[in-house]
């Protein structure tokens, strides 16, 4: 029996080492992989050596003799610190993620290659100014010398056994081609929903539930708007369609890709123009962007250009961030920049289609899918004047989708002529003409001068047919004629308040608005609290600034408080879902706080309610479509509060004897939702709200190295409608204040860190600081690393 303990004890030793070992040694193997942070590396191609320094944070900061060098040396240090997420957006884009995952993503590959992102990309790289096509190749060679110096591939190709594709030059134009799918993507569904909409309501239910604004707008041009009156009876009754129309209604969406900008003048602040940013987009680890700082000679003086902000790795441009000169920002506009064309095809000959210039062939493209451990398979592409066909109406025309990122002259690398602007209005020229997807932009200058435009090719639209629906375009003088010239853009410079605020909402009316299009403006409540906050002080700081961004008052909940507190106390026995609902609403302080219980019972009681009463819109149509859904209308908060406030008989979901019987219905639903989550007093909005920033990879990881790739799941305030844009997976892909000439004064934050080795010392770094809104300073701080490209000999 001893000698059997002995063994088993020997053999549990020996396992323990082993394991030990074997940790050791796959750290040691991945450490291969980590970024060189110091040292010397002789690139090829590189005219003058390029020192790139590093903070406690892992901020970049490049100094070059020249652009071209700057371009080379980012792209290096993007693809030692970035190269799988570059990857996958260049792959998302094109289409080609199942090369690299297998079969699995064959069918989102279908769908993105029916775009053909990647032909586009050519022809974009071809009408790129000579410079431009100069820093595209630099970045490139950069980016492939960056992965050829790591001893050991990234650790993302080590866990799927694959090995990285070399950059191409037209690979730099997906990843930006990604982030217009990733602004303008959602716009397609939903005007193919709001064609069947259309065609299964009265025009009077269909113009009712289309508002473009109401109260809580904050336009910076406005102009007369009128509210759409209550349907009528004879247009519409719910009570006669048949109750199993309404079993299960949708969820609400309001989580959408956006931004809140906002910029006071220097008569405001200290001289200079103070300009706040924080973008919305999905949170992950490591963060979208990249915190660089770049220094270059400039040509025409002895003072060198200092631009600091974020770059996008796959990109060799600083999209948001200050030049000492001016400092700008972005939010995305919500303008209507895609348009679905409906095909007539001949009826002798379905190859051949209509146009405003006589019959055309429908021309036929191969794309060919590589998937990685199966054969390729080919996906033809019906491909017309307009571009690709991609759907269907609701009557079954073919569809062709009309798009600004299909037009190579709509995408360019303008944005870098920021990194030389001098004053705002320069500024402003700049962006009206750079190929991004449509934004708003908000630039301030160190003279304090501040202005708003759009960035971005504005498509010039000629006919009568409404953009938001797919329309005829072989019609003589429809369509899409040309590009709106800049001096036809909307644009605001110096206004009389000094101030300008921009967060997703209607920016413009009238024909400014019909100019611009409307793809699902943001309801306009966050916008309004800015405003708002904006007009409650005559002097800012960037503290004052960075509190109108930390807001998380929801002034537009406090209706809905009382609405659930009334309802509750209205009921004669009080069961005992209602008294518990009644003690989570104690703590109501009217703010998206984590410790707020209340909180989360009004906003899930608020979903209940607009959930049920907007789904009553889709039973028509599921009379003949069971599975539609409702698109995302701006206004469903406007329209909500006008039906419970006229209580329209006709417009009652079937399944209620009365709009009191809903709301009871409704409060009752919250309670049992919040009771199957944790608890109706147990569990506060924070809990409910907590941090999911995940790495690509760790939803395919056990748990244990899924924890140690994400960050910590921490309870977050904040949330929709407010300017404090947070959920567990989406919010403030970065935030910043800054004062141009004034920057080390300025702050910035991001989540999810800037590194994306999970061994470097910058994976996940500043993360601690952007959960509790504790600034770091917006330039790079004092340098802890330093490595020097040389040319190679």
């Amino acid at each position: 029996m001893h000698h059997i303990v002995l063994i088993l004890r020997y053999l549990l030793i020996t396992g323990l080492l082993l394991s030990v070992l074997l940790a050791i040694g796959l750290i040691g193997f991945l450490r291969g992989s980590l970024p060189q942070y110091e040292g010397d590396i002789a690139l090829s191609g590189l005219s003058a050596p390029v020192r790139i320094d590093r903070d406690s944070l892992g901020s970049v900061t490049l100094h070059g003799e020249n652009r071209t060098d700057v371009a080379m040396a980012m792209g290096f240090v993007h693809a030692q610190e970035r190269f799988f997420e570059m990857d996958l957006m260049r792959r998302q884009a094109a289409g080609e993620l199942a090369e690299l995952f297998g079969e699995s993503f064959l069918e989102q590959d279908r769908k993105a290659r029916r775009f053909r992102m990647r032909a586009r990309a050519t022809q974009v790289i071809q009408q790129l100014t000579e410079i431009q096509r100069q820093y595209i190749e630099a970045y490139r060679q950069g980016v492939n010398q960056g992965i050829q110096a790591l001893n050991v591939r990234p650790f993302p190709y080590l866990l799927t056994k694959t090995t990285p594709a070399e950059w191409q030059r037209e690979d730099s134009i997906l990843v930006i081609f990604a982030m217009f799918f990733t602004l303008n993507e959602a716009d397609f569904n939903r005007e193919l929903k709001l064609s069947t909409l259309h065609a299964g309501l009265p025009e009077s239910v269909y113009r009712f539930l289309m508002r473009q604004g109401g109260q809580w707008d904050a336009p910076l041009m406005e102009g007369p708007f009128s509210v759409p009156d209550i349907p009528p009876e004879t247009d519409i009754d719910l009570r006669s369609l048949s109750r199993h129309l309404f079993q299960h209604p949708g969820p609400v969406d309001e989580e959408t890709p956006g931004s809140n900008s906002f910029a006071v003048a220097g008569t405001l602040a200290n001289g200079a123009a103070l300009v706040a940013n924080d973008m919305h987009l999905t949170l992950r680890a490591p963060n979208l962007w990249f915190r660089t700082r770049l220094i270059y000679p400039n040509d025409t003086s002895s003072a060198k250009h200092d631009i600091s902000g974020i770059s996008l790795p796959g990109v060799p441009a600083i999209v948001v961030g200050s030049n000492r000169r001016i400092a700008w920002s972005f939010t995305h506009s919500y303008g209507d920049f895609a348009d679905w064309v409906r095909i007539t095809t001949d009826n002798e000959d379905n190859a051949h289609y209509q146009t405003n210039s006589g019959w055309k062939p429908i021309e036929s493209v191969q794309e060919v899918i590589h998937i990685r451990n199966a054969p390729a398979q080919t996906l033809t592409v019906a491909e017309t004047v307009w571009g690709p066909i991609l759907a269907s109406d609701q009557d079954g025309v073919p569809l062709a989708l009309s798009w600004t990122a299909f037009h190579a002259e709509a995408v360019n690398l303008d944005l870098i002529d920021l990194e030389q602007a001098q004053t705002a209005e320069q500024a402003t020229r700049i962006a009206q003409r750079a190929g991004i997807p449509v934004q708003n932009f908000i630039v301030g200058d160190r003279q304090g001068n501040i202005g708003w435009t759009l960035a971005g090719r504005i498509p010039a639209r000629s006919g009568t047919f409404d953009p938001q629906r797919p329309a005829d375009w072989s019609k003589p003088d429809t369509g899409w004629k040309d590009w709106l010239l800049p001096e036809h853009y909307p644009s605001l410079h110096n206004p009389a308040s000094g101030r300008l605020w921009s967060a997703n909402s209607r920016m413009v009316s009238g024909h400014l608005l019909a100019m611009v299009g409307d793809s699902g403006y943001d309801l306009g409540a966050r916008a309004t609290q800015i405003r708002d906050s904006l007009f409650a002080r005559e002097h800012f700081t960037e503290k004052d600034m960075q509190a109108i961004q930390l807001d998380h008052r929801a002034l537009m909940m406090a209706r809905w408080y009382g609405l659930l507190k009334s309802r509750l106390e209205s009921l004669k026995d009080q069961p005992a879902w209602a008294v518990e609902l009644q003690q989570a609403l104690r703590d109501w302080q009217g703010q998206a706080s984590e410790d707020s219980v209340a909180y989360r019972a009004v906003r899930t009681f608020r979903y209940e309610v607009m959930k049920t009463v907007l789904d009553g819109f889709a039973a028509p149509i599921r009379q003949f479509d069971a599975e539609f859904s409702l698109p995302r209308f701006s206004q469903a908060e406007l329209i909500t509060w006008q039906l419970l406030d006229h209580n329209p008989p006709h417009l009652l979901p079937a399944p209620y004897a009365n709009w009191e019987a809903l709301l009871i219905h409704c409060a009752r639903q919250t309670a049992k939702l919040l009771q199957r989550n944790g608890g109706i007093t147990a569990v506060n909005w924070g809990q409910d709200n907590a941090a999911r920033i995940k790495h690509p990879l760790s939803s395919k990881l056990p748990a244990w190295i899924a924890r140690w790739l994400d960050m910590p799941h921490e309870p977050l305030p904040g949330d929709q409608n407010l300017p404090r844009i947070q959920s567990p997976d989406f919010g403030a892909s970065q935030r910043s204040v800054v004062a141009p000439g004034q920057e080390e004064s300025g702050y910035f934050d991001m989540p999810g860190g800037q590194s994306g080795h999970p061994l470097s010392p910058y994976y996940g770094s500043g993360q601690d600081r952007w959960v509790s809104g504790k600034p770091t300073p917006f330039l790079p701080g004092i340098t802890e690393k330093t490595l020097l490209l040389t040319s190679e000999r």
